[in-house]
């Protein structure tokens, strides 16, 4: 039986009694990091037979986004309940690459310094997956490892942001065989949802801060201008793919407001809401020029009371807006996500000034 933890999922039970090898195991269908064997080829170390949990085959490329800010910050989704998936399942090895890991397994390996038994995990892979008996909490078994199909065997993964989740144990499944260009039926399928919400998770946002008029002291009951540059801010889209299972998705950050929170009571926003629209060439507000000191700004803060001393924590926050489009025609939401920075604000106690 598949035993799924923390670091590893065991495809040979039998190690959890041996211990790993202090040589560092490797998952099946991992070609490119397999070790040098003059056996049997396919990947297993010896007879550990791993598959790293956190080690996922999803592809993730940043399509399109970037700005002049800081560098890029995670988001926070401003639903506090939700989650990226804790686990899903992938395909890890074709029907040559398991046999050759279980031939490994029978004779020993090159890694690991043991004889060779027939421990049960042992049995479970040569009976389950080469002579095709049935086992209990696994199923029907596979003759002679479906050599001949289309398809490929699959294996649990956790989201290595999520590891210590008691959700990254649902994905349990015993390695089963899942027919080419098809997906299993089970919630933890990589869906493009599923997809989705993981590039969700790997969406990353430019820590910038705002343009104030004056830039280092504001004064007292005088309107202090926020604003930034048109293409400051642009859509961020990053997909998500599984190229194997054949599915993607791409997932897309849309800045859409921004929120000025003074950082003390005693001042007044502009708008009084305080969120201020970004434009649709990507700038915020409008940039403050000569005489318009008295002015009210369509975005900005006036200090009702001087700091005496102590800077007030301005804190502008980006709000972005998140959709996702993916393979075979599927489009959602998701929640909004935010990041927010902080800049010191000093006001002093002047009625007038010359700007």
């Amino acid at each position: 039986m598949l035993i799924a933890a923390k670091s590893c999922v065991l495809l040979a039970a039998s190690v959890c009694a041996l211990g790993l090898s202090s040589t560092a195991a490797y998952a099946i269908g991992d070609d490119k990091n397999k070790p040098p064997s003059s056996g049997p080829s396919g990947d297993a170390s010896g007879t550990t037979l791993t598959a790293k949990a956190t080690a996922t085959s999803i592809k993730v490329t940043q399509v399109s986004g970037g700005t002049s800010g800081g560098s890029p910050k995670a988001l926070a989704p401003v639903d506090p309940n939700w989650q990226p998936p804790a686990c899903w399942y992938e395909p890890v090895a074709t029907s040559q690459q398991l046999k050759a890991a279980v031939t490994r397994l029978k004779e020993g390996g090159d890694l690991v310094p043991v004889t060779p038994s027939l421990s049960w995990g042992e049995d479970l892979m040569v009976s389950h997956y080469e002579k095709g008996e049935a086992s209990t909490g696994s199923g029907d078994g596979y003759e002679d490892y479906n050599l001949g199909k289309d398809g490929r065997f699959w294996r649990g993964v956790i989201n290595k942001n999520r590891e210590n989740d008691q959700a990254s144990y649902d994905c349990e499944r015993t390695l089963f065989w899942q027919n080419a260009n098809t997906l299993p039926d089970d919630k933890h399928a990589p869906t493009p949802d599923v997809l989705a919400a993981y590039a969700y998770d790997k969406i990353k946002v430019p820590e910038t801060e705002v343009e104030l008029k004056p830039a280092t002291k504001s004064t007292v009951n005088l309107p202090t201008w926020v604003w930034l540059d048109e293409g400051t801010f642009k859509e961020v889209k990053v997909r998500a793919e599984l190229t194997d299972a054949g599915v993607w998705a791409e997932t897309t950050a849309k800045p859409v407001a921004l929120h000025l929170n003074p950082g003390t009571d005693d001042a007044e926003t502009s708008p009084a809401s305080g969120d201020c629209k970004i434009n649709d060439d990507g700038s915020i507000g409008t940039p403050y020029t000569k005489g318009d000191a008295d002015e009210t700004p369509p975005c900005g803060i006036t200090y009702l009371r001087a700091s005496s001393g102590r800077p007030y924590k301005l804190k502008a926050s980006i709000t972005w807006e998140i959709s996702w489009e993916g393979s075979g025609g599927a489009k959602g939401d998701l929640p909004d996500g935010t990041f927010e920075t902080t800049q010191d604000m000093t006001v002093q106690e002047i009625q007038a000034i010359n700007r």
